[in-house]
C-alpha cells in the first residue's frame, strides 16, 4: 500500500476509490483502544499461548460472549475453511440471573460471585480452552468491560424480579459528542417496571425471566455484548444517530453515517494505529459476516420503506403479477427488489440481458478467461500480522484482487493483448476454500483464427533449459499440489 488517505490517514492502494475509507473525510470515528495485557499479546500471533488461542479464538470468545448467536451455518462437506451462513443473523439475550433449576448461561455467568465457579462454568461449555487463559480474560473483562460492570452495578439497585433494565439505543449523556462517546454509563440506564411502553430498539434486561430478547442490530451495544475479545471495554459499535461530518469545516452534517461508510472505517489499516480487529482470525471471520449482514438489513430496510420512491407499482405489472402467484392485488404491496440492489432477481436479469445483447450483435465470445487470486502475491504476504495465512485477511485478499482484475482488464483491453476489444464483461465470486476469482468473457474486432489458437493458449510445461522463468511460474501455480508427487516431470 503506497498511499495515506488525507482525512483519516487509511493505507490504500494506487487506484482504490477514493471514498473507501472515510467517505472522504465525512466519517470520523474513535479509534479502538489497544487490549491491555494479556489480550494484547494474544492476539499477537507471537508465542504458545498466542497460536493456541487465536487457534480456538471463537471457542475463547463464545466463554465470555453476553449474547447467544443465532445462524444457518453453511458448511458444505463438513470443510469450510471460512466463516459463511445462510439467511439472517439474530442476537439473543436472557435475563440477568437464571431462573431456578437453571445453569448461568451467557451474562448470567458474569454475576455468579465466585470466580473458581465462573472459570469452570466457562471451561465446561468450551473444552479446547486452556483455564489459566480464562482465568487472565476473566479477571480483565470484570475490571476493564464496562458493561459488565455498568450490569453488576444495575443489578444491585433492582429491588424485585418485576423489574428490568433498559439501555436506550442512542441516547448519549448531556454535552457529550456521539462520536466520543464509548460505552454505557449507569446514567443512562433506566430500572423500570415490568410493563412500561419502551423503544422497539432499547434492550431490556429481566433481572429473572424465561424469556430470551432479541438485540437489535442497530442497537449500539450490539457488538460488544457478541464480541467481548474484539470490545474489550464494551465500546458502542453502530447506531443510527452518527452523523457525518463537513470534512473542510469538521462540524457535524444533518446526514446520517451508513451501516457501510461505519464499518468500512473500522475495517482499515491506518498509519500508527493497531487495529486489533485485524488480528483475530476466524472470529474477524464471524465479526466481519455479522456486520455485513447487519449493512444488508439496513438497505433491505430502507428499500421496503421507500418503495413508493422507488416505484414498485411500475415494474413490469404482468409479469410481476404472474411472479406473485398470479394476484394482481400483491403487486406495489410486496416488497420488489430494484435492480440497483445487487444479487436481487432484476440486477440478475439486467445483466443476463446485457450478455445476450453482446451474443445477439457480435455473436459468442472469442475468449473465457478465469482469472483466481493468488494467496502468494507478495501484495498480500507483506500485510499479514505475525503468523497469519492469507486466508485469515479477507479485506487484504479481496482488495489486492479487485486491483490485479482491473490491472488485468487495462492490460487485455486498453493494451490490446489479444488484439482490439469490441466489448467484455465478467463475473467475480468467492471459492469454496476462500478466496475470490473472476470469470471473463472477451469480444474482439478482429476474430482469433483457429491456427492462431496456440499462440494465445499453451498445454504445455515449458522447458525448464529455454524459459526457466515462465517453467517456475507453470509448475507453482498451474499444476494440482496433489498431483505433483506422481508426477514425472
Amino acid at each position: 500500500m503506497n498511499l495515506v488517505c488525507s482525512h483519516c490517514k487509511a493505507l490504500k492502494y494506487r487506484n482504490e476509490a477514493n471514498g473507501l475509507c472515510c467517505a472522504n473525510g465525512k466519517v470520523k470515528l474513535i479509534p479502538l483502544d489497544p487490549p491491555p495485557e494479556p489480550l494484547y499479546s494474544l492476539v499477537s500471533g507471537i508465542g504458545t499461548d498466542s497460536i493456541h488461542f487465536l487457534t480456538h479464538i471463537q471457542q475463547y470468545n463464545n466463554c465470555f460472549q453476553m449474547t447467544s448467536f443465532g445462524a444457518t451455518n453453511a458448511v458444505r462437506e463438513n470443510f469450510m475453511p471460512t466463516f459463511k451462513i445462510q439467511g439472517q443473523i439474530y442476537h439473543r439475550a436472557g435475563s440477568l440471573l437464571p431462573v431456578s433449576d437453571s445453569d448461568n448461561k451467557f451474562l448470567q455467568i458474569y454475576f455468579m460471585g465466585n470466580s473458581p465457579q465462573e472459570i469452570d462454568l466457562r471451561c465446561a461449555h468450551n473444552n479446547l480452552v486452556k483455564r489459566s487463559i480464562v482465568e487472565q480474560l476473566q479477571t480483565l473483562f470484570h475490571q476493564h468491560n464496562q458493561l459488565i460492570i455498568l450490569f453488576k452495578t444495575a443489578l444491585d439497585l433492582m429491588p424485585s424480579d418485576n423489574h428490568k433494565i433498559v439501555i436506550r439505543a442512542d441516547k448519549t449523556p448531556a454535552g457529550q459528542h456521539t462520536r466520543r462517546f464509548n460505552a454505557p454509563t449507569i446514567d443512562e440506564v433506566a430500572i423500570v417496571v415490568v410493563g412500561e411502553n419502551l423503544e422497539s430498539r432499547d434492550i431490556v434486561l429481566h433481572r429473572r425471566n424465561f424469556q430470551l430478547q432479541p438485540i437489535k442490530e442497530t442497537h449500539r451495544s450490539y457488538d460488544a455484548l457478541q464480541y467481548p475479545i474484539i470490545f474489550w471495554q464494551g465500546e458502542d459499535g453502530y447506531d443510527l444517530s452518527i452523523k457525518m461530518i463537513n470534512p473542510i469545516t469538521g462540524s457535524e452534517t444533518n446526514k446520517k453515517v451508513s451501516s457501510m461508510n461505519y464499518y468500512s472505517y473500522r475495517l482499515m489499516i491506518r498509519e500508527n494505529e493497531d487495529n486489533h480487529i485485524l488480528k483475530c482470525r476466524r472470529l474477524y471471520h464471524k465479526y466481519v459476516v455479522d456486520m455485513y449482514v447487519k449493512i444488508e438489513t439496513e438497505r433491505l430496510t430502507f428499500i421496503r420503506l421507500n418503495q413508493t420512491k422507488l416505484r414498485s407499482e411500475e415494474y413490469i405489472h404482468l409479469r410481476d403479477a404472474i411472479n406473485t402467484d398470479g394476484n394482481a392485488q400483491n403487486v406495489g404491496r410486496m416488497t420488489i427488489l430494484p435492480a440497483t440492489y445487487i444479487g436481487s432477481p432484476r440486477h440478475m436479469h439486467e445483466y443476463a440481458q446485457d450478455a445476450m445483447s453482446y451474443v445477439r450483435h457480435y455473436g459468442t465470445a472469442d475468449l473465457f478467461i478465469t482469472f483466481t487470486c493468488n494467496p502468494q502475491w507478495i501484495e498480500i504476504k507483506q500485510e499479514l500480522f505475525p503468523g497469519q495465512s492469507p486466508i485469515d485477511r479477507h479485506d487484504i485478499t479481496a482488495r489486492v484482487f479487485r486491483q490485479k482484475l482491473k490491472s488485468l482488464m487495462n492490460f487485455i483491453v486498453k493494451h490490446n493483448l489479444f488484439g482490439k476489444t469490441r466489448c467484455w464483461m465478467y463475473s467475480m465470486e468467492w471459492q469454496k476454500r476462500g478466496l475470490p476469482h473472476a470469470h471473463i468473457l472477451i469480444w474482439l474486432v478482429e476474430k482469433i483464427r483457429p491456427n492462431e489458437v496456440d499462440a494465445v493458449i499453451s498445454a504445455e510445461i515449458p522447458n525448464v533449459q529455454v524459459d526457466p522463468g515462465l517453467h517456475e511460474v507453470v509448475i507453482k501455480n498451474m499444476i494440482h499440489g496433489p498431483c505433483v508427487q506422481s508426477m514425472s516431470l
